[in-house]
C-alpha cells in the first residue's frame, strides 16, 4: 500500500494495545499519538510504538500540532458515545470506533444525527465478520450450499471477562451489560448473515458464578455470565445466541451452525491461543468449516487456518488486521465502509433489548426503524 495515515489513539488498554499491533502490520499505518492516562498502559504501549506522543487527554491530543489523518476509540464502552459525539463537532476525521458503539438507549438518536453530518468514514470495530472461519462460512451461505437460510445458532464458551484497568467492565453501567458488551458482536453477525433486521428479542440469563465474591467500593459486579436469547427477524428466519462465560476447557470458543433446506453448515472457532495449554494440549485447535448435506449424507470438513503472524497480533483470530485493512482502504482510496454506524446502533440496541427481556421476562418487540424497542 503506497498510501500513508497518521492515526491517533484513544484509549489504549487491552485492545488498544491489540489496534497498535495490527497496525504495524499495515505498510504506511502509523500511529503518532495516544491518548492514554493510565501509566502502565502508556508504559506498554511505548515499548510498541516507542515514537508516538502520549497525552493524558483527548483535548492535548486534539490541540497539539500532529497532522492526524484518522483516530481509533478503544476507550472504556461508557465513555464512546461523549467521545464521538465530541470528535464529530471538532474534527472532520475518519473514525474507527469499538464496539459497544454506544451502551445505553439514550445515546441512539444523538449519535446517529451526528455521524450522519460527519464527512469521513466511520467504521464501527465488530471483528467477529472478519474472521477467516466466519468469512468463509459467510461465503458458503451466500454460494447457496444450504439452500435458503432457516435456522442460525451462534455458541460461544469462554472464559470470564478479563481483568481491565479499574475492572470497569464488571458493571452494567460501564458496559450495558453483558449482553450489549461481549454480545453485540453476534447480534452484528446475525443480522449479516440473516441479511434481515430484528423484530423480537427473548433472553434468559443468569449471574451463576464468575466476579461474585468480588467487591469495588462495596459493590458487587451485576453482569451476568450466562445466556439464551432467542431472536425472530422480519422476514421469518430465526437465530439463537447461547452464551456461557465459566467454559474456557473448550475446544472451540465459537460454534456457528446454520440450517437450510439442502445442509446444515458449522464454523468452529477457537479462543485466544496464549490461553490454550500448549505444554499439556499440544498445538491449538485450527478453525473448521463443516457442511453436512442432507443427500448424499457425509460431512465436508475444511480446516481453515490463520496466519500466524496474525495469531500473535491480538486474541480476535487475524480479524482485526483485515478490519484495519478495510478501514485503511477507506480512508486512502474511498472503499466502502464494512460496518456503519448504523449496524453497530442496531447491534447494540438488539443487546439493549436482550438486557430488557431477561429483566422482565417478556419477549421485546423492537421498533419498525429497529432504533429502540417497545
Amino acid at each position: 500500500m503506497a498510501n500513508s495515515v497518521r492515526y491517533g489513539i484513544l484509549g489504549c488498554g487491552m485492545m488498544g494495545q491489540e489496534h497498535l499491533r495490527n497496525l504495524a502490520l499495515i505498510d504506511g499505518a502509523q500511529v503518532v499519538a495516544i491518548t492514554e492516562p493510565d501509566c502502565e498502559m502508556q508504559k506498554r504501549c511505548a515499548e510498541l510504538v516507542p515514537d508516538a506522543q502520549f497525552f493524558d487527554t483527548l483535548d492535548d491530543m486534539l490541540n497539539a500540532d500532529l497532522n492526524l489523518q484518522a483516530l481509533v476509540i478503544a476507550t472504556p464502552n461508557y465513555q464512546h458515545a461523549d467521545q464521538l459525539l465530541s470528535l464529530f463537532e471538532r474534527t472532520t476525521l475518519p473514525i474507527l470506533v469499538e464496539k459497544p458503539v454506544v451502551s445505553s438507549l439514550e445515546h441512539v438518536s444523538k449519535i446517529r444525527a451526528a455521524a450522519e453530518k460527519h464527512p469521513a468514514p466511520v467504521w464501527v470495530a465488530m471483528e467477529y465478520r472478519y474472521m477467516p472461519p466466519v468469512a468463509q462460512f459467510r461465503k458458503q451461505l451466500l454460494d447457496g450450499d444450504i439452500g435458503e437460510l432457516k435456522m442460525l445458532n451462534i455458541r460461544e464458551h469462554r472464559f470470564p471477562f478479563l481483568e481491565k484497568v479499574n475492572d470497569w467492565n464488571r458493571f452494567n453501567h460501564k458496559t450495558g451489560g453483558t449482553l450489549v458488551e461481549k454480545c453485540c458482536h453476534f447480534f452484528d453477525l446475525m443480522r449479516l448473515l440473516m441479511q434481515s433486521d430484528v423484530k423480537r428479542v427473548y433472553a434468559s440469563t443468569g449471574q451463576d458464578c464468575n466476579h461474585l465474591d468480588e467487591r469495588y467500593d462495596g459493590e458487587t459486579p451485576d453482569i451476568i455470565d450466562n445466556a439464551f436469547v432467542v431472536v425472530d427477524f422480519e422476514n421469518g428466519q430465526r437465530a439463537c445466541l447461547d452464551l456461557n462465560m465459566f467454559s474456557e476447557g473448550s475446544r472451540y470458543q465459537e460454534e456457528i451452525c446454520a440450517i437450510g433446506p439442502l445442509a446444515k453448515l458449522e464454523c468452529f472457532v477457537p479462543g485466544p491461543g496464549r490461553f490454550w495449554p500448549t505444554e499439556t494440549l499440544g498445538a491449538a485447535p485450527i478453525p473448521k468449516v463443516v457442511l453436512s448435506p442432507r443427500n448424499p449424507k457425509g460431512p465436508i470438513e475444511a480446516d481453515i487456518p490463520v496466519d500466524d503472524k496474525l495469531l500473535d497480533a491480538g486474541d480476535h483470530n487475524g480479524s482485526t488486521y483485515y478490519q484495519h485493512v478495510g478501514f485503511f482502504k477507506a480512508i486512502t482510496e474511498n472503499a466502502k465502509v464494512d460496518v456503519t454506524i448504523e449496524d453497530g446502533l442496531k447491534a447494540v440496541v438488539i443487546g439493549l433489548a436482550a438486557q430488557h427481556s431477561a429483566t422482565t421476562g417478556q419477549a421485546i418487540e423492537l421498533t419498525d426503524s429497529g432504533y429502540s424497542f417497545k
